[in-house]
C-alpha cells in the first residue's frame, strides 16, 4: 500500500470530507441554529452535497487511491438514501388503478409570474395550455392582472385574487378570503395570502395560495427572519383549517428541507419524487415553488417550460 505523509495510506485524507458530507446529508436536522442560519442555507441546497461524490472520485483517480474511492461511498450512500427515489420513474398522472382517468384527481399549477414579466398574456396562455384544474399565481401587479384575467377566463371561469396572489379554477370556488401572513413591520398593503374552497369532482378542498417573504443572503448570513415569521402565520392558518383536504400552492421561498418552513411542512405532506428545481429559471438550483397537501397525495411534480418570469412554473398531479 502506498503511504503518504504521517504513514497514512495515500488518499486517506479524503475520508474526512467524505464522512463530513455524508454526515451533513443524514444529520442536517441535528445542526444547531447558529447566528446567520448556516444550517438553513445548507438545507436549501441539500441535494447539491451529492457533488462531493464525483469530486472525491476524481481525487481517487488522480491519486490512484483506494481509500479516496471508499471515501466517496459515504456521501454516495447517504445521497441515494435521501434522494435516490427521485430518480425512479413515477406515475404518469392522477389515474385510477385501472389506468383510466381518476375523477378524484386534479392537476395544479403553481407559478410566481414575476412583477417584471414582459408578457403576462403570453405567460397566462402558456399556463392555460397545461389544462390544469387549478392555477395559482404570485407577484400579480395591478397593471398585469387584467391581462392574466382576460387570457385565463375562457378556460378558468372561477377566479379569486387578494393583493398580489390569485387563484384560477375550472371548478367552482367559494369562501374566498385573505389569509394574514404579514410579518411585523410590513405595511397593510402587503397581502400575499389567499384561501378558497374548490369544489372539485373529487370533493371539496381548501386551497391556499401564499407568497412568503424573500430571503436575503448577505454579510450577516442567511436572512430568513421575515420568511420564517410568515411561515408561522401560514402554519397557524393551516392548523385552524376545518376542511380535512387542503392544497397549498405558493412561492414559499424555501425548500421542503429548510427548517424555517417547518410550521408549514409539518402540517402538510411533501411529494414523494420532487427534484423539479424551479428557481432561478435560467439555471434552476432549488425548488422554492411548492405544492403541498393534507389528506391528499401529490403523485408527481414537474417543472414546465420557462415563461417571462425568473421562476419556472411547477405542475403537480394530486390524488384525493
Amino acid at each position: 500500500m502506498v503511504q503518504g505523509k504521517y504513514g497514512l495510506p495515500r488518499g486517506a485524507a479524503a475520508l474526512g470530507p467524505g464522512a463530513l458530507a455524508g454526515g451533513l446529508l443524514v444529520f442536517h436536522r441535528a445542526l444547531p441554529d447558529l447566528p446567520g442560519r448556516p444550517a438553513g442555507l445548507l438545507e436549501t441546497f441539500l441535494p447539491w452535497l451529492g457533488l462531493t461524490v464525483p469530486a472525491l472520485l476524481g481525487w481517487a483517480l488522480l491519486r490512484r487511491s483506494a481509500p479516496a474511492a471508499y471515501a466517496a461511498a459515504l456521501p454516495a450512500a447517504a445521497w441515494l438514501w435521501l434522494f435516490g427515489g427521485f430518480l425512479l420513474p413515477g406515475p404518469d398522472g392522477p389515474d385510477g388503478p385501472d389506468g383510466a382517468p381518476d375523477t378524484a384527481g386534479i392537476v395544479a399549477v403553481q407559478h410566481n409570474v414575476s412583477d417584471e414579466n414582459p408578457d403576462p398574456g403570453g405567460t397566462a396562455r402558456a399556463l392555460a395550455a397545461t389544462g390544469a384544474d387549478l392555477i395559482a399565481l404570485e407577484e400579480l401587479t395591478p397593471a398585469a392582472l387584467p391581462a392574466y384575467a382576460a387570457a385565463l377566463a375562457p378556460q378558468y371561469p372561477y377566479h379569486a385574487a387578494v393583493g398580489t396572489v390569485g387563484l384560477w379554477s375550472r371548478h367552482p370556488l367559494a369562501d374566498a378570503r385573505p389569509v394574514d401572513i404579514r410579518p411585523a413591520g410590513l405595511g397593510e398593503d402587503w397581502n400575499r395570502g389567499l384561501r378558497a374552497t374548490a369544489r372539485t369532482p373529487g370533493g371539496e378542498a381548501a386551497v391556499y395560495v401564499a407568497h412568503l417573504p424573500s430571503l436575503r443572503l448577505g454579510a450577516h448570513g442567511f436572512g430568513s427572519a421575515r420568511r420564517d415569521e410568515s411561515a408561522v402565520l401560514l402554519g397557524r392558518a393551516l392548523a385552524a383549517e376545518p376542511l380535512p383536504r387542503v392544497i397549498l400552492l405558493g412561492d414559499l421561498n424555501g425548500t421542503v428541507d429548510d427548517r424555517g418552513l417547518a410550521p408549514v411542512t409539518t402540517r402538510t405532506t411533501r411529494p414523494g419524487r420532487d427534484f423539479a428545481f424551479s428557481w432561478p429559471a435560467a439555471l434552476p438550483v432549488a425548488r422554492i415553488d411548492q405544492v403541498l397537501t393534507r389528506s391528499a397525495t401529490v403523485v408527481r411534480v414537474r417543472t414546465l417550460p420557462a415563461t417571462g418570469s425568473d421562476h419556472l412554473p411547477v405542475a403537480a398531479d394530486i390524488r384525493f
